[in-house]
């Protein structure tokens, strides 16, 4: 499956799928919902915890998943954003990490494999979350040196995630939204262990966030020194999600073009958010912005983020055809 993706990705500009998040809040899922039978009477809240769906709710991942592959995605990611011990955490759900991933896993295959034919196979990618912790900043103003995490903590952390996800048949690992390229380098090597001690050749992909009109991550880097900061690892792809619109992130898509050697993604979110915290984008517009950094020669992977609906992977996916991909450095 390596050697296959590497292959496709050098012909063709490949579609990741849209935000799992938004269209899980389309349910508007109620705390009995989320909990289902299973933990009834669980005493803790647990709405709110998406990942926990994939075993109380599977047919609305299936469903997501599905629309997702229907509008053309050629790459869906695995409902595992927060399925690691640490962010489960806030849920008292650390024991849970191993079943989550397991079938979050189990329902992407079963998808992708359902849509999958010779002339556009479709993978699954397991998505590892940047944790809510951080390496590079302290959570207490009073007190800058001090960390509420350790990398060993976090190394742990993704060496668990990420051997249930190959253990588990993901054709991918998609680090992604990274605010702290620290916490990215502590999971790039917890894979390596991992890829390692597995034998397994599981392609990597990393995508960062940068967070506003600086420029830069949360913890200070702008896009040239992130880049530089992961370039050692052997990936597939380096790219930008998240935090920014399609049009308030060319500047940045087409810097990290230009200084990377690697494969380039992008899925940003489907504009800023209104007053209501809602994203207006619509998919024509933001189609027609990822379609011009395709021509422009920017692009290998492509797709959408928070509020990314299957319409606009449907119009993205349909306005990218054709279009020559990136090529490497």
């Amino acid at each position: 499956m390596k050697r296959k993706i590497e292959e496709i990705i050098r012909k063709r500009i490949l579609v990741v799928d849209g935000a799992m998040g938004t269209m899980i809040q389309k349910h508007s899922l109620t705390e009995e919902q989320y909990r289902g039978e299973r933990f009834k009477e669980y005493p803790h809240l647990v709405k709110g915890n998406n990942d926990l769906l994939s075993i109380t709710q599977p047919q609305i991942i299936e469903e997501i998943h599905n629309q997702f592959l229907s509008a053309g995605a050629d790459i869906i990611e695995t409902n595992t954003f927060n399925s690691n011990s640490i962010s489960m955490e806030d849920y008292h759900m650390s024991d849970l990490v191993d079943e989550l991933n397991r079938e979050s896993v189990r329902i992407a295959r079963r998808c992708a494999d359902q849509f999958s034919a010779e002339d556009k196979p479709r993978f699954v990618a397991g998505s590892i979350g940047p944790t809510n912790k951080t390496l590079s900043l302290s959570p207490d103003v009073n007190n800058p040196g001090f960390r509420s995490v350790t990398f060993e903590d976090l190394r742990r952390c993704y060496y668990q995630q990420a051997k249930v996800m190959i253990e588990s048949g993901v054709d991918l690992l998609l680090v992604e939204t990274v605010f702290d390229t620290l916490n990215c380098k502590a999971a790039l090597f917890a894979i390596s262990e991992v890829k390692e001690d597995l034998g397994s050749e599981v392609p990597v992909m990393v995508s960062g966030t940068i967070t506003d009109a600086s420029g830069r991550t949360l913890s200070g880097q702008t896009v040239e020194s992130f880049w530089i900061s992961i370039s050692h690892a052997d990936l597939l792809s380096v790219g930008l999600n998240c935090a920014l619109g399609a049009s308030q992130m060319r500047p940045y898509i087409e810097e990290l073009s230009r200084v990377s050697d690697s494969h380039i993604s992008c899925y940003p979110n489907a504009g800023l958010p209104n007053e209501f915290g809602e994203y207006d984008d619509t998919p024509d517009n933001m189609a027609s912005v990822l379609e011009s950094w395709a021509k422009e020669g920017f692009l290998n992977i492509v797709g959408g983020c928070c509020g990314t609906t299957p319409d606009h992977i449907k119009e993205i996916s349909r306005r990218v055809a054709g279009i020559p991909p990136r090529k490497k450095i």
